[in-house]
């Protein structure tokens, strides 16, 4: 059994040659996006996915569009609209010491350098200089932490733990 892991949802046709808009979800959408790249498409009544190379690629407001081979206008895109688009495991690649993918990070219990239970990460946002990550408490607000060196110390996915040392004012 293959193992697909989501890359972004397609949403709408932007224009009328064949453009998809999509609501990316990946963690490296420069690379996942990549024009030549083959990418999966997983529709709510098929059993098979559809094989897509991608032709085009760029941003515009908060959407990364796209086109595919073979899908040249707006009326064959369409087809596309509310699909899935995924990759398979094997696609993933080796990461660099220190990044890590949002769905090894996802899940990760958080604990204070000193053992306190923070909570667990639900959610990686992306903004911009780098990620921020979302801690569930089991009571109480969210807790937004900056993956910096300066409050992330470790991260260990494969016991799904992440010990951070706090800022003044961070957990209150």
């Amino acid at each position: 059994m293959e193992k697909w892991f989501n890359v972004g949802k397609i949403v709408n046709t932007h224009g009328i040659q064949g453009e998809i808009r999509v609501i990316s979800i990946t963690d490296f959408a420069e690379k996942r996006y990549k024009v030549g790249n083959t990418i999966y498409l997983f529709m709510e009544n098929e059993k098979t996915p559809k094989k897509l190379k991608i032709t085009s690629h760029r941003l515009h407001k908060n959407f990364n569009l796209l086109t595919f081979e073979g899908y040249y206008n707006v009326n064959l895109a369409e087809s596309l609209r509310g699909g899935i688009l995924k990759v398979p495991a094997e696609d993933l690649g080796k990461l660099d010491e220190n990044e890590f993918y949002f769905h090894e990070i996802i899940g990760c219990t958080v604990f204070t350098d000193e053992g306190e239970e923070i909570g667990t990460i639900s959610e990686v946002l992306t903004p911009g200089a780098n990620d921020v990550w979302v801690i569930k408490r089991k009571a109480g607000k969210d807790v937004l932490i900056p993956y910096i060196e300066q409050i992330v110390k470790s991260v260990d996915v494969t016991s799904k733990k992440v010990t951070i040392t706090p800022m003044e004012g961070l957990l209150d």
